[in-house]
């Protein structure tokens, strides 16, 4: 339909040209005086007819001023002859220079031929352009259940392979035995072992599962195929199952061969939650994948490698053993993982010596692959805005910052009440995290504007941390409490810059309360149920427990609150002047790194203390 309404507009722009060619050809000669054979007459007995041009049946006149004119003789007559019948005698007409022109076959295709068959032509090429849309659109409908599919290059160049990996040894080795099943798989049937049908990739945006899809195309050496979950899905029920079939049957006629499907939730999902019933097309489709993998024919040579973020929604018979025989789950990277990752993305940077990639992994934990990979493009660009040629650690450091947080605003203008709040509302959060045993220690202070918030308090784990205890937690809570108490006991006054603080505590607290069976309720989990799969998990969801137990959860939160609240108090109002001197420096440097706060706490000799 886009191709159609493209030629319609230029054959209507072609004719709206051609036309105004005409229009202006044929203006020329509306301009000349047009005579009659009378009038012709009469001027030559005149004298006013200097000369004429014979051009068929065609007088082209030029008068004695200057001027032209035009005029017709009579066919099968000859002019003199005619001229001498109105009047014109032969002294008269010796004064007028007669010539004679012959028509040429240009001249003669230019005025007859041109203006006939151009519209014709013209008419014959728009009706084709329609015709041939319609054919092509003819084609489409023939090849609307064909997939999408596409085969992985094989350039050794470009390929992926397991080097390109950072970290992730088990789950490398986990795919590694399917690349070498596919390469010699007869020691492998020697022993009675079978090809897996399907390898299931999990893990969390980022965490490396299409990259490791990547690898296994460039080590493996067999057909590799890949297509996106969402390609197979269309509003047209049966169209998403043939897809599906166009996909096997092209890796099949490959085999042995490598299938990835990315996405896989986007078709995969549980059946029966929608409101389409059995012929919803994603079931159809979902149906058709079932049946390829693992069906009557169990002879394929093709094994699905598949990548999803959302394993808790997907169909309970698309996970069994049959179809999905592993399932690699690709957890975030540990601070070694993640001291590899940057080391790997760091090799095409000029990155200047020195530089501790152990302590840039320690400053960024949770950060997956994709993440620590864009925050090393980031202090790239960040080095080169600045001039420099080499890429820093305090580049790296400040890019973590902006990847968390937001850009720095120096620029925005703030009062001096604001600046000094905003001291020690952090103060109070860097004060209370030092001050306790079990919190993070601080790694950075700074009260220079970040995204949406006015400072930050930098808190990271001396270790990395798989487990949390509840005397951790309420050190979280305290530390968080830390800014709303500072600001009330300096100020006699509380401000807005604290919302986000208690939003994240209130937060905490309800986790600690319902999810992780650490309050006085018990060893209880209480969440939300009837969960709709098709509506959204928000949309059709409700309480596991009564009114009661909901008003008992509201009660422990608030303990927990109160609690930390507490805790945060008692440390600010017996160690006041530690919070002065943190504010202080703050207000005069902006930001303190973790050795210059270590120095000023150091003056003090504050020990740590227990929760309680």
């Amino acid at each position: 339909m886009k191709n159609l309404t493209k030629n319609i507009f230029w054959t209507v722009i072609t004719l709206i040209l051609v036309t105004v060619f005409f229009s202006y050809f044929f203006s020329a000669s509306s301009e000349t005086e047009n005579l009659s054979l009378n009038e012709l007459a009469q001027r030559i007995q005149e004298g006013e007819v200097a000369s004429i041009v014979i051009n068929g049946n065609d007088l082209e006149i030029e008068l004695a001023g200057g001027e032209g004119a035009v005029a017709k003789k009579e066919f099968e007559a000859g002019l003199s002859e005619t001229l001498k019948n109105y009047g014109v005698s032969a002294e008269q007409l010796s004064s007028v220079d007669i010539s004679v022109e012959e028509q040429s076959g240009a001249r003669f295709f230019a005025g007859i031929l041109i203006p006939t068959l151009l519209p014709l032509i013209i008419l014959i090429l728009f009706f084709w352009l329609i015709f041939r849309n319609a054919k092509g659109g003819a084609n489409q409908v023939m090849n609307f259940g064909k997939s999408s599919i596409r085969m992985a290059g094989n350039s050794k160049d470009k390929r992926t392979t397991f080097e390109d990996v950072a970290g992730l040894i088990e789950e490398k080795q986990e795919l590694l035995e399917i690349v070498d099943f596919l390469k010699e798989p007869a020691k492998f049937i020697k022993m009675g072992a079978k090809i897996p049908r399907g390898v299931l990739l999990m893990g969390a945006p980022g965490s490396g599962k299409t990259l490791l899809a990547r690898a296994v195309a460039g080590e493996s050496g067999v057909p590799f195929f890949h297509v996106s979950a969402s390609e197979f899905v269309e509003m047209f029920v049966g169209v998403g199952a043939s897809r599906i079939r166009d996909a096997f049957t092209t890796a099949k006629r490959s085999a042995p061969a490598i299938l990835f499907i990315d996405e896989i939730d986007a078709v995969g999902r549980q059946r029966g939650a929608g409101m389409g019933g059995g012929h919803d097309e994603r079931e159809q489709t979902l149906n058709q994948i079932l049946v390829e993998m693992d069906g009557f024919d169990r002879e394929s040579k093709v094994i699905v490698l598949a990548a999803t973020n959302r394993p808790d929604i997907l169909d309970q018979a698309l996970l069994r053993p049959g179809r999905f025989d592993r399932r690699v789950f690709i957890d975030l990277p540990d601070v070694k993982e993640r001291e590899a990752i940057l080391k790997l993305h760091a090799k095409n940077k000029p990155m200047e010596e020195g530089v501790d990639f152990r302590r840039i992994s320690a400053r960024t934990p949770g950060f997956s692959g994709a993440d620590l990979e864009n925050l090393l493009n980031e202090a790239a660009i960040f080095a080169t805005r600045h001039g420099k040629t080499t890429v820093s650690q305090q580049d790296i450091f400040d890019s973590v910052e902006k990847v968390m947080l937001g850009p720095e605003k120096k620029g925005r203008i703030i009062t001096d009440k604001e600046k000094e709040i905003t001291a020690f509302h952090e103060a109070g959060h860097a004060l209370v995290a030092t001050s306790l045993k079990d919190a993070d220690p601080v790694h950075k202070v700074s009260i220079v504007s970040r995204g949406r918030a006015g400072g930050y308090t930098l808190n990271l784990p001396s270790e990395e941390n798989r487990l949390r205890s509840k005397s951790q937690f309420k050190a979280m809570l305290a530390v968080m409490m830390g800014g709303y108490v500072a600001e009330e006991l300096t100020f006699n006054d509380i401000t807005t810059g604290a919302s986000n603080d208690l939003e994240k505590a209130t937060e905490l607290s309800r986790k600690i309360v319902t999810k992780f069976g650490m309050s006085k309720l018990g060893p209880i989990s209480l969440g939300e149920n009837s969960e709709s799969i098709f509506l959204g998990r928000d949309m059709a969801s409700g309480r596991d427990h009564s009114e009661k137990v909901a008003g008992e959860v509201d009660s422990e939160v608030s303990s927990f609150l109160k609690e930390a609240y507490k805790l945060a108090k008692n440390i600010i109002t017996k160690r006041k002047k530690a919070l002065e001197a943190i504010a202080e420096i703050l207000m005069e440097k902006e930001v303190l790194e973790q050795e210059d706060f270590d120095a000023v706490m150091k003056s003090f000799r504050y020990k740590p203390l227990p929760v309680g």
